[in-house]
């Protein structure tokens, strides 16, 4: 069973038909939307500050959401955070695919309709406008157009198929 734990008197809050992996790990100031899939390994801390998830939102195997004091956790809906992604106080728009190994520092500002490529790190307090971005200080790379949006929309759709797979077995 997957570790939801109060912290400070705060306890976390999971929207309807979610799955939870087994070994998933949820603390504290974390709220999360309906349709979600938290998936195996992946720790979503909300000890210091909170953490919003949106709907529809996946968070893969390992990754990690967690917060600072001067920094809180946005996700939005639609969301694709990617296998050992990091998270770490950055605000995230809706319809954004965040790659495998990803990381996003305190206050970024990541845009809707937006990718963050595999292993691409965004500095503290970057805002982002809509785009491709890789590399370390991540940079865009390119515009995302009607194709991309879409693709990153079926991923997402994709992880809800998924979850419904784990949720019925």
């Amino acid at each position: 069973m997957a570790i939801i734990q109060v912290v400070n008197g705060i306890y976390p809050t999971i929207g309807e038909r979610c799955f939870i992996a087994e070994n998933a790990v949820i603390v504290g100031d974390v709220v999360i939307g309906d349709d979600c899939s938290i998936w195996y390994s992946a720790v979503l801390r909300g000890d210091v500050n909170s953490i919003h998830i949106g709907n529809r939102t996946n968070i893969q195997d390992g990754a990690v959401v967690h917060v600072f004091d001067h920094s809180v956790a946005e996700i939005g809906d639609d969301v694709s955070v990617g296998h050992n992604a990091i998270v770490h106080g950055a605000k995230v728009g809706n319809n954004v695919l965040v790659g495998m190994g990803a990381i996003l520092m305190d206050n970024a500002v990541i845009p809707d309709n937006t990718i963050i490529a595999a292993g691409a790190t965004v500095l503290s307090n970057a805002v982002l406008e809509p785009g491709v971005y890789a590399g370390t200080p991540a940079k865009k790379v390119k515009d995302c157009n009607a194709k991309l949006v879409e693709m990153i929309r079926q991923n997402a759709a994709g992880y809800l198929t998924y979850k419904d797979w784990f949720i019925q077995s």
